[in-house]
């Protein structure tokens, strides 16, 4: 498949699955056999089930914000707060999901997760406080955060032979989630009698289904494919055994990355590392400026709630096709600064009509500004082709997306504190785009044609 050449051709250029010289290491007790088909297309459905659930809260959320606003008595500034919750979570709770993978295993994490997402959404419309709120929203983030994180881990495992079409399919029922929940919400809580926290807990539904196949993959002690099968033995019999076999498969390849390979790598020292980090900050800042923010753009623009609705979800509903399309192009590229700049030129233009003719050119504006939001996929494919080796990978997707995330936090809190300040969209939409700028810097460097071992 087209793909999986492309996956593979990332990997030839990154490093990361290249064979490390000498002999392999030595297995434990024989090799592992391959799951039951059944077990992979369970895992298959729990992947696209998991993705769908996202996004959902975030973007759901952005539709309702005007009546979230009123009912809970919100000023600009905690509404700002209330959009900054995603990226301060996912950057904090997203930080333990390795950590929490190698001691459950990476599908009771899931689950764990899909279960906080739907605990979290079902709690938050009806807590009846600001607090409240905000804290059952983390309880919901913080879900999506460790899953988020582990998604690429289960492919990785569960399918190598097909993880760019299994990334490809994953990616666009994110996508698809992000976008049904923008255009939905609003006449949904139309249907349900106009109540915005009913229009809210529905979403809680979806995640609720969503726990359903990683139930029993929690139950599975099959090892995953290319890992060794736990020893078994007389004094390593029962319970304990058991636990022994789910640290093992849940540790998987990164042990096998071989141990002795990270302290040698300080990427901190690295202009790339650093590069992606800020790239990858600035894309989520305008990510969630969008989903927070864009609705309310449109709707103090003049444009109805339901319109305003569905053109968030066309913004969402851009990263379906491209999401297969620009990793393809960045994998055949030695440098994806043309790239990077493209989607810096398509957020500046969108983002100057937003200013200069929010209503009369809506639908314009919000395609241009999901072109640029698919920022996300070309962030993720460059991290693999910026490392040559296994533990490369590990330390600068932890670096990267942890630091990124932290580095987006302000943004929203920002846009709604201007927003309150100045009465009108005029300076949040100039911050905006004045982001753009940085963001292609960033993107340009790297993008470069390097690896972050030549740099540390």
């Amino acid at each position: 498949m087209p793909d999986d050449e492309t996956q593979t051709q990332t990997l030839n250029r990154g490093g990361a699955a290249r064979t490390p010289a000498g002999p392999p290491p030595p297995q434990l007790s024989g090799a592992a056999e391959a799951p039951a088909p059944w077990l992979l297309r369970l895992i298959a459905v729990g992947l696209v089930l998991a993705a769908l659930n996202l996004r959902p809260a975030i973007t759901s959320l952005g539709a309702l914000l005007e009546e979230v606003r009123e009912g809970l008595h919100m000023s600009g500034s905690v509404a700002g707060v209330l959009t900054s919750v995603p990226p301060l979570c996912f950057a904090v709770f997203g930080v333990m999901a390795p950590r929490l993978a190698r001691r459950f295993g990476a599908g009771a994490v899931v689950c764990a997760g899909m279960a906080a997402i739907a605990a979290g959404l079902l709690i938050r419309p009806y807590i009846g406080s600001t607090a409240g709120f905000l804290a059952a929203s983390a309880l919901a983030l913080m879900g999506i955060a460790v899953s988020n994180i582990l998604m690429p881990v289960i492919v990785k495992r569960w399918f190598p032979d097909r993880v760019g079409t299994m990334t490809g399919l994953y990616s666009m029922a994110l996508a698809l989630g992000t976008a049904l929940a923008a255009a939905v919400t609003v006449p949904l809580t139309g249907a349900m009698g106009g109540n915005w926290q009913s229009g809210l807990a529905v979403w809680a539904g979806l995640a609720a289904l969503a726990v359903l196949p990683w139930i029993v993959l929690v139950q599975d002690r099959t090892p995953a494919p290319g890992q060794p099968a736990p020893a078994r033995s007389a004094a390593a019999s029962g319970p304990s055994a058991s636990v022994s076999g789910r640290a093992a498969g849940a540790s998987g390849q990164a042990s096998a990355s071989g141990p002795a390979e990270a302290p040698a790598l300080r990427i901190t020292r690295s202009r790339t590392a650093w590069g992606l980090a800020c790239f990858f900050g600035l894309q989520a800042t305008a990510a969630y400026i969008t989903m927070g923010w864009m609705p309310q753009i449109f709707r103090d623009a003049g444009v109805s709630a339901g319109t305003a609705g569905v053109l968030l979800a066309v913004t969402m509903a851009m990263g379906v096709p491209l999401a297969f399309v620009i990793p393809r192009v960045a994998a055949r590229l030695k440098q994806q600064g043309p790239i990077v700049v493209v989607l810096g030129l398509c957020g500046l233009i969108g983002y100057g009509g937003l200013y200069l003719a929010p209503a009369a050119g809506a639908w314009a504006w919000a395609l241009l500004l999901g072109v640029a939001n698919c920022a996300f996929p070309l962030a993720l494919t460059m991290i693999g082709m910026r490392t040559r080796t296994g533990a490369g990978v590990v330390r600068l997707s932890a670096f990267a997306q942890s630091t990124g995330y932290l580095l987006s936090i302000p943004g929203p809190l920002l846009v709604g504190v201007l927003y309150q300040h100045s009465g009108g969209w005029g300076l949040p939409i100039a911050l905006m785009a004045g982001l753009m700028i940085p963001q292609m810097v960033a993107g340009v460097l790297a993008g470069r044609d390097r690896t972050i071992e030549d740099e540390c």
